[in-house]
Parts: structure tokens; sequence; C-alpha cells
């Protein structure tokens, strides 16, 4: 049974019940601002689905969707239980209202019922993201030739950026309250560029990204460098490949550390039309 939630009292003891768990823990939950941007506010936002599961009374599944109709977009933004049922009933409910929408999933790797109704839905994974955290920044790193994101190079920007993503640059250029956007510009070219959130307690890079061609010049650490002399006094995480050993030594030398236990695991699923 589905009952949408409206107060956090109905699912707060659920939630957390689930922290620390190594398999069933949500990777969107582990700060007291990620609880209360995705799911106490949640709660309220018109463009979001909280969805209670139950059985025989008790509560199983609690799940947060968010919905975008205009662009036929859905997002788990919360994903809570260790019953297969409950995880199928929040699939079938997907399948019910929004056919035919892309839907993304991000969730803890070791869920394993998760991961396998995806797999028989033919969802495509992402690799593992190994979560780290900025602990004392190494300053006074040279930023020469990183600047804000002006119209002037927008064109280029927007180019060079990931297509393969919800967050393109158009999109990020259209959310300049949420981002800053840092651009890498060797003769007058883009060569690279990072985008940042700045409006949280502990913000978070989207997307670094150097031209093959200028890569193993620094600008890499001359991008991250300046982002994190811009978070100020903030602090700061973000999500790398669990195997890219170059970019994890990279934001090691600048003061990240690995966490452990908070690595997650993207699909995407375009909604079974019946």
């Amino acid at each position: 049974m589905i009952k949408i939630i409206k107060a956090y009292e109905e699912c707060s003891a659920f939630a957390a019940g689930f922290q620390g768990d190594p398999n069933f823990s949500d990777p969107m939950l582990c700060s007291e601002e990620q609880i209360r941007c995705n799911l106490i506010k949640s709660i309220e936002r018109p463009d979001c689905d909280v969805l209670g599961i139950y059985r025989e009374g008790q509560m199983t599944g609690l799940f947060v969707l968010l919905v975008l109709p205009d662009e036929k977009y859905i997002e788990m933004l919360v994903g809570l239980s260790r019953e297969k049922e409950a995880y199928r009933e929040m699939l079938q409910y997907l399948e019910q209202h929004w056919p035919g929408y892309n839907a993304d999933f991000v969730f803890n790797p070791g869920n394993y019922i998760l991961k396998e109704l995806l797999d028989l839905r033919r969802a495509e994974f992402e690799p593992e993201q190994q979560k780290m955290v900025l602990g004392t920044p190494i300053l006074g790193v040279d930023t020469t030739g990183i600047e804000p994101l002006s119209e002037g190079y927008m064109a280029q920007y927007c180019d060079i950026h990931n297509k393969d993503m919800y967050w393109t640059g158009e999109r990020v250029a259209q959310a300049q309250d949420r981002f800053r956007t840092f651009l890498a510009i060797h003769d007058g070219k883009v060569v690279g560029y990072m985008d940042v959130t700045y409006i949280f307690k502990e913000n978070e890079p989207f997307d670094l990204f150097v031209l093959k061609e200028y890569r193993r010049r620094g600008y890499g650490r001359k991008l991250l460098a300046k982002a994190v002399e811009q978070n100020e006094p903030n602090g700061m995480m973000l999500l790398v490949d669990a195997d890219n050993t170059p970019a994890i030594r990279l934001y090691e030398s600048m003061g990240f550390a690995k966490v452990q236990g908070q690595n997650n695991l993207t699909a995407h699923w375009k909604v079974s039309e019946q």
C-alpha cells in the first residue's frame, strides 16, 4: 500500500533507522543538510512525491521522487527500504504514473535489492562513486588562467560541456543562483571548466573537465584550487569514480580525504510504457 507522506513526523523514525546501515543507508541522507534538503523540504515541494510504502500498517519503504513533467524527468532523492516488495511498488508507481520518463536513481552500492530490480529493467549503471570531503585546504596554489564564466566564453563553454548528464552547460548557465562556473583559458580558448555549487554549507563540484590535449598541464588543479578558494568558509565534498586513481590523487593533494561507507551508485532508466 502506498501513502503520500505529508509531515516529517510520519517518517522521521523510519528514516533514522537506516543511518549507518552498510547496505541500505541512503548516500543522499548522510548529513543534517541532506536530510533537510532531500527529505524534510521535499514534503512541502509541489514537484516532489514523498511515498510511504506500508504492509500491515507498518512502513516498509520511504521514497522521495522529484518529478519534472516538462522535461519528462524523475530523480529519486531518497530511497529507503530493506524489502524487495517495497521497491517493486515504487517502480510500479513510476510505470503507472510516468511511463516514458527518464529516471535517475542514486543509491548505496550495497543495495543489492534495488540494483537487481533495475538490472531486470535494463537500467544503465555508472561507475561507483567514491565520496571525498575537504579537510584542511591547500592554499596558495597558482590559479593564473582561471576565470569565472562570462557571456564572452558562453558558447565555447557549452560546446565542450558534458552533454550526457542532466546538468548540461546550458542548464548550469541558467542556474547561476546555485552554481559557480570556472573556466580554464589558454590563449583565449576555453580548455576546461568546473561547475560547483555555492549555496550550501557543504558544496559540491558537479563536473570537472579539461580537453584531452591540455591535460597534465595543471589546469585541473588550478580549477579545483579556485573553487576551494571561492568556497571559503564553507565545506566541500565531491564524488569521483572509485577506480579513478589519478583523480583521487589530485583531490588528496588538495586536502580531500576519502569517506568510508558513503559511496554511491547511479542508474538511469527509461520508465517502461505499458
